[in-house]
């Protein structure tokens, strides 16, 4: 078996769905036949249960995707503090290295059919200081889907961070709106305004569906159709 779809999933900020996109995402290739997995490289924020760190986002990963891979593969870094990656690896005693986790993904994309791969926090956040996930996104070469959480202020956020993938040679494969802000107003003119600038499909728009909301809730609101049109090699970075 052997990676046939592959995708990384980043977004405007922390805390605007990304793992509940990646979720998402996940469930809709499985229920098309895939054996999928989701990678989570840096998780920040944990707890301690029975002897092991367990972090929310990369539970939610492991529930929507249908193969056993190694823990060890799919969250090679999961970090207690609830902080920018470089911080919470540094309070930990932990150094992040690009190569390790290029090593992880390749091996899960080598048991694999397809793989998700969730970034953290925004596209350009600090791994250490050498390195950002921007890097990790470029080294990884994969297609992006952008989480854009739908609140006052998105649309810099968005156009900025689509500017900055392209800018690594990535290619933007969609966008995904997230109601974050149940109240927003003027929705539809800033979903018309995102939909115009950022030159990537509009996969679907997720109403404020709340921190319970499963993945299988969630891909109702993804096109499907748009996800299985996509190339399913992975790009080359310039």
């Amino acid at each position: 078996m052997s990676a046939r779809f592959a995708c990384f999933v980043s977004g405007t900020d922390t805390g605007v769905g990304k793992s509940l996109v990646s979720a998402a995402l996940l469930h809709l290739l499985v229920e098309g036949g895939l054996g999928a997995v989701g990678m989570k490289p840096v998780a920040a924020g944990a707890v301690l249960v029975d002897g092991r760190l367990v972090n929310e986002d990369v539970e939610q990963l492991a529930a929507a995707g249908n193969l056993s891979l190694p823990a060890a593969l799919r969250a090679p870094y999961i970090l207690h503090a609830a902080a920018a990656p470089h911080i919470a690896a540094a309070r930990d005693g932990v150094t992040i290295s690009l190569e390790h986790l290029l090593d992880c993904y390749h091996q899960l994309a080598a048991s694999a059919e397809a793989v998700v791969v969730e970034g953290v926090g925004g596209f350009c956040v600090p791994l250490s200081d050498q390195a950002d996930t921007a890097d990790l996104a470029r080294q990884l070469g994969l297609p992006v889907v952008l989480v854009v959480g739908m609140r006052l202020g998105c649309l810099s956020h968005a156009l900025l961070t689509a500017e900055a993938i392209r800018a690594r040679g990535l290619h933007l494969a969609g966008w995904v709106a997230n109601l974050i802000e149940p109240d927003m107003e003027y929705l539809p003119d800033n979903i018309a305004a995102l939909a115009a600038r950022l030159g990537a499909p509009l996969l679907g728009v997720l109403p404020a569906l709340g921190p319970q909301a499963s993945a299988a809730h969630a891909s109702v609101y993804l096109e499907a159709g748009l996800i299985a049109e996509w190339p399913l090699e992975q790009t080359t970075p310039k």
